[in-house]
């Protein structure tokens, strides 16, 4: 079982970014699997759209935010073997050739370890600060996975979409990764999960220990990406699942490993995130719970 952890990047762990080093030195010296980064480019004060798309409210614990691109490249030089992560970016929001960079950079500091996770994201705040179209943000998706394969495998490179355009431009620097880096797509409605189906090199679905946790729901969802693959001419275990576990406030990390184990033994996802962003307030109280937690996955 492989089991990583997210950096300091949100709440209270967000005052200890300079930490960011060391953490990932320690998880990585603890036996960590991979390390992650999420994505908030700003928290509305009144949003049209609550937290995960729903009600009308954002948690304050997602007011102060690190950039993903900064704190995972600063995990990749400080760290060896780790996988490294992100759990997701907001992808649509990135014009394609910056996002291409900036992963391509953090794929060569970390000789090749890169997990780049794309979601759509629920926030149109977010899309009216980047002056787009919350609407559309799934046809952007989509263009900006061909975008991203064209900037990776081809030089010169150029891509034209009904929304994105990148013209002929020199492309020399590649990622470490061949041919390119995985795509991992999160997913819960349909189109999303059949975009993975189609589209993805990885699923990434979550849960909230303990108060949502739908083991039964993982198992469907997955059998709709595989069934959707076949139909596709694709062969489903060539697409990997790593599950986000995020842990609320008070949770016991006995719970939390019960779950990973759970999760292991029903659905056969060989690989987790636990997310202790909300649940620890420092980066000492997130080392420790994540060395305890590879402590109980180990004996179990």
């Amino acid at each position: 079982m492989q089991v990583g952890f997210t950096l300091p990047q949100f709440h209270k762990q967000a005052f200890e970014i300079a930490e960011v080093a060391r953490f990932a030195r320690e998880i990585e010296e603890a036996g960590g699997a991979s390390l992650w980064v999420g994505d908030r480019n700003l928290a509305a004060v009144n949003p049209k759209i609550g937290y995960g798309g729903q009600g009308n409210t954002i948690p304050a614990e997602l007011n102060p935010a690190g950039d993903p691109f900064v704190l995972l490249g600063a995990a990749a030089a400080a760290t060896e073997h780790v996988l490294l992560g992100t759990h997701v970016l907001v992808a649509p929001l990135y014009p394609p050739v910056q996002l291409a960079r900036s992963l391509t950079t953090i794929d060569l500091l970390g000789g090749g370890r890169l997990l780049p996770g794309f979601g759509v994201g629920w926030s149109p705040e977010e899309y009216e600060a980047a002056g787009l179209d919350f609407t559309t943000r799934g046809a952007r998706m989509d263009e900006l996975l061909d975008a991203l394969e064209a900037i990776w495998t081809t030089d010169p490179a150029e891509y034209s979409g009904e929304l994105l355009s990148v013209p002929l431009h020199h492309s020399p620097l590649k990622p470490a990764r061949r041919p390119r880096p995985p795509f991992y797509l999160g997913a819960m409605s349909e189109r999303a999960l059949r975009r993975v189906a189609l589209r993805g090199d990885g699923w990434l679905p979550l849960c909230s220990v303990p108060s949502w946790v739908d083991i039964d729901g993982l198992v469907q969802q997955r059998a709709l990406i595989d069934s959707w693959a076949r139909e596709a001419g694709r062969d489903p275990s060539a697409i990997d699942s790593v599950l986000r576990v995020n842990i609320d406030a008070g949770t016991s990390t006995e719970e939390v490993s019960t779950v990973i184990k759970t999760v292991r033994d029903r659905t056969g996802i060989g690989h987790v995130m636990v997310d202790t962003l909300y649940s620890d307030d420092s980066v000492e109280q997130a080392l420790q719970r994540a060395g305890d937690i590879l402590d109980s996955v180990r004996r179990g």
